[in-house]
């Protein structure tokens, strides 16, 4: 039996602020916490979960980078089953993509259940990355890059990768490098605000400012990889996020009164894995990303919806070169005029189309191998109008950009009513 729509009914994040280590917690104990949480937002039991399964009609699929490093566990696909024994015999698997890992898990999920294979689904997304210290942690990053060429033997790859997209957009902008890196700084700065909303965000209690964002090379801002310093840079974190899927029939029957939001669209594109490779093949297009660009488009395609019918954004700002890029490859501008978007205040919290309101990588968090669960969970939270704290007006559809590498894997969902 095939659904035509796949839905959110519910899920959960971890607290980005905590250290699970010296709390002298493993992946077992923030596994059982998100998963016993997830459910209970879900109001799914594991007596159900026993029962569906008993009719093989749920799956677990799980996304993480690179645990075999940072906790030195692989096969994380059978290790639900330590959390709770209502997992014995239910078909669970991990997928990998990077800093986009849960959105493969995702859709995996999502084209289970649209096929008629599954009723339900819960998707996880993790990584405990504080296990080591951060030279070692910008170490294992670099598997997510070309490693030979862009990782190996260079002390944190990633910022000076996404350092040289920086460069790369300024290069083909209008506007001076001063103007430019004003802008990045307000990005740093937006998404840091808006962290201070959300209660599960690693940054909330942090301090933050345009004009310290703005103060690069400082003594508290330093440069880490060409034009971008610390403060353009997303987090070091432990976290995991959960969503539960399901399908129309498994809603008709068990949740007939309710309106949940459901997938609408997706795009998916892969990029050559070298930044170089990638520029020099974005030089017959106007945008800087055009793997991106396409992955937004198809799935605008998909939903049969446009730019305009977007109320909410969730991108993939690991750096604000990131985010920026982004501006032009959802719609917003035609690339070179993102400034004006800025300008314009319109991807504020207040703003016409807010982009982050969680805080993004750079305010809420980033683990790595959980961080496309969270974004898929912040949009579906919106639409569904359950983001407490930090909930946009009007919400009644959303898109999320997760990327994996130097904008090698490309992901997009769109949720909506």
């Amino acid at each position: 039996m095939k659904s035509s729509k796949v839905f959110f009914i519910g899920g959960s994040q971890t607290d980005f602020e905590r250290n699970w280590t010296k709390e002298g917690k493993n992946e077992i104990a923030i596994l059982r916490e998100v998963v016993e949480d997830g459910l209970r937002c879900s109001k799914i039991s594991f007596d159900d979960i026993s029962d569906l399964n008993k009719r093989n009609r749920v799956a677990i699929f799980v996304g993480n980078f690179i645990g075999e490093l940072y906790v030195r566990q692989g096969h994380l696909g059978g290790l639900l089953t330590e959390v709770h024994s209502a997992f014995y015999g239910v078909p669970s698997a991990r997928y990998e993509a990077a800093c986009a890992s849960s959105s493969v898990a995702l859709d995996a999920a999502i084209t289970k259940i649209r096929s008629g294979d599954y009723d339900l689904a819960i998707v996880i997304g993790w990584e405990l990355m504080k296990t080591v210290d951060s030279k070692t942690g910008g170490d294992y990053l670099g598997y997510a890059a070309l490693r030979e060429k862009e990782a190996e033997g260079i002390e944190f790859p990633f910022p000076k990768l996404f350092g040289k997209l920086a460069s790369e957009l300024l290069k083909r902008s209008p506007l001076n490098k001063e103007l430019f890196l004003q802008d990045l700084a307000h990005i740093s700065n937006k998404n840091y605000q808006n962290a201070k909303r959300n209660r599960n965000s690693q940054t909330r209690k942090w301090f933050m400012s345009e004009e310290h964002a703005s103060d690069r090379g400082s003594k508290t801002n330093p440069f880490v990889g060409e034009l971008l310093s610390v403060t353009d840079c997303s987090q070091v974190t432990d976290g995991a996020a959960m969503v539960v899927l399901a399908s129309e029939r498994f809603v008709e029957g068990s949740f007939p009164n309710e309106n949940f939001p459901f997938v609408k669209g997706w795009g998916h594109r892969v990029a050559p894995m070298s930044f170089e490779k990638k520029m020099d093949e974005s030089r017959s297009s106007k945008y800087v990303l055009p793997w991106t660009r396409q992955a937004i488009i198809d799935a605008y395609g998909r939903a049969k919806l446009s730019f305009e019918d977007m109320n909410v954004f969730e991108t993939h700002d690991c750096f604000t070169s990131s985010e920026y890029a982004a501006l032009s490859a959802f719609g917003f501008c035609i690339p070179g005029e993102e400034h004006r978007v800025l300008e314009e205040g319109l991807v504020e919290f207040k703003g016409a189309k807010p982009i982050n309101p969680s805080g993004g990588l750079i305010g809420c968090g980033h683990p790595v191998g959980g961080t496309g669960t969270r974004m898929f969970l912040d949009v579906a939270k919106q639409v569904a109008g359950i983001a407490e704290g930090y909930q946009v007006r009007n919400c009644d559809n959303g898109i999320m950009l997760n990327i994996g590498g130097s904008a090698t894997s490309n992901y997009v969902f769109i949720i909506g009513r």
